[in-house]
């Protein structure tokens, strides 16, 4: 017991290490920023298709901000919303813009595929322009960790899209977390199971082998950007489906569970996990190939972090499910019979339990024990805005790198387990290691395509 108790501390210390080293400095970088010259955010849009239309449209709702460029791989996309900022200039090739933009610009969005987000916020730190980028962080754990601390050095506003994270709901189970509402924390279950999502993000079959040519609106080679080359198919990757695609794509984990993990992950104050398995539900018996292709239909991953004063032990699981996995019957059932939400974070603590529905306001259970227990009273927030307010001279940012990064590190930890699954890893944050299971260390980050390479990575 003395020696599993003296590994433990270790393991702690190594967490805990690994966290302080990012996120004390980069405190200091949110609040060295300094306000726009002309009291205005030139800002440039990179990646607005789909969720970056949004994305552009919420820019635009700040009366502070001038939207000056506009980026897209796609030439329907740019022509889509140049209609909406007339005069901004129009770029397919982000490198390009970095180039000719120069000092015109003060902030950029990224809200392009998941494995080219490392290399354009790269870019944009180094140019010391703040940064806005779509979750997850990066497509890979080094990725993660190399672009939150070039953010300390940058001394930029940053802000990861986990919108929900500004809304009233996670914020009050933030809140109610660190006052002790239910008690210390025992076990925490995540979950998303969102109808359609099988058919939408989680492909079956092999990848097509028919060699097509691209639309000629579409500019391949540039969306493959830093992935291994391959063809074009159509409805196969662009516009939506490559989230289920390993090399572009961080699975439902990786994308969703950066939502459902935040008021949790800032609420217990977690740090670098000890250790990440993982359960899949195999997808690939007809079509084996696709083995090391796509993601998996379904995950339970289960990481487990050290505890500190919020938890009741010196460790705490916490439990991720999707696809065909959900939180245990028993767990689901102290909804007091309701429909249990489809997306959400169930904490279980000592006096009771707290749901928190994605998107919705958290409910402490059982209800007629917290019945009387008040709501804090938390003004509304616009995740963009915010971000804008920041780049302005305002409060930091409520996801910026500092918080999110390590977040999105252990998330992503997930995804590396998912890809040796029912293999227990031990994780060593310093050295970016698992000391148990040396192979899955390849997982940690990616050979970029010839003449995409990133320097220092």
């Amino acid at each position: 017991m003395k020696e599993k108790n003296r590994l433990l501390s270790r393991r702690q210390f190594v967490a805990t290490a690994a966290t302080a080293t990012i996120a004390g400095p980069m405190i200091f970088g949110q609040a060295a920023q300094a306000a726009s010259r002309n009291g205005k955010l030139n800002h440039a849009c990179i990646g607005v298709g789909g969720m970056g239309f949004h994305d552009l449209h919420q820019f635009k709702s700040h009366p502070n901000v001038q939207i000056v460029a506009l980026c897209d791989v796609d030439a329907n996309n740019l022509k889509k919303a140049a209609e909406l900022i007339p005069g901004a200039r129009l770029y397919s090739d982000w490198r390009e813009l970095f180039k000719k933009e120069g000092k015109k610009i003060d902030a950029v969005n990224i809200t392009v595929p998941d494995h080219n987000h490392f290399a354009i916020a790269m870019q944009a730190l180094r140019n010391g322009k703040h940064v806005y980028c779509q979750k997850p962080m990066c497509h890979d754990v080094a990725e993660v960790r190399m672009l939150t601390q070039t953010a300390v050095k940058a001394g930029v506003i940053t802000q990861l899209g986990t919108q929900i994270a500004s809304g009233k709901g996670d914020r009050t189970a933030v809140q109610w977390i660190k006052e002790g509402a239910i008690g210390k924390i025992k076990h925490a279950y995540l979950c998303s199971n969102r109808p359609g999502a099988i058919d939408t993000y989680r492909l079956v079959g092999p990848r097509p082998a028919q060699e097509q040519q691209p639309p000629a609106h579409l500019n391949w080679d540039l969306w493959i950007g830093t992935a291994p080359e391959r063809s074009y198919a159509p409805e196969i990757y662009h516009p939506t489906k490559w989230r289920a695609w390993q090399d572009f794509g961080t699975g439902w984990s990786g994308d969703i569970g950066c939502h459902i993990f935040d008021a949790v992950w800032k609420g217990l104050g977690l740090k670098q996990p000890i250790s990440v398995v993982a359960e899949v539900q195999q997808s690939w018996k007809d079509a084996p190939e696709r083995r090391a292709d796509t993601w998996p239909q379904g995950d339970h991953i289960t990481w487990v972090f050290p505890g500190n004063d919020y938890t009741e032990d010196t460790v705490l699981s916490l439990e991720w499910f999707d696809g065909a996995f959900y939180p245990p019957q028993e767990i689901r059932s102290l909804y007091n019979g309701k429909e249990y939400p489809a997306e959400s974070a169930m904490l279980i603590g000592t006096e009771g339990a707290l749901l928190i529905p994605h998107g919705g306001m958290p409910v402490l259970l059982p209800e007629d024990k917290f019945k009387a227990h008040i709501l804090p009273q938390l003004e509304e927030r616009n995740h963009y805005h915010h971000f804008v307010d920041a780049c302005l001279g305002g409060p930091k940012t409520e996801s910026h790198f500092a918080q999110s990064g390590p977040m999105t590190e252990a998330i992503i930890l997930g995804t590396v387990a998912i890809r040796v699954p029912g293999q227990l890893l031990e994780w060593d944050a310093v050295s970016m290691k698992f000391p148990n299971y040396p192979e899955a260390e390849k997982y940690l980050r990616r050979r970029y395509r010839k003449g995409w390479e990133v320097k220092g990575m």
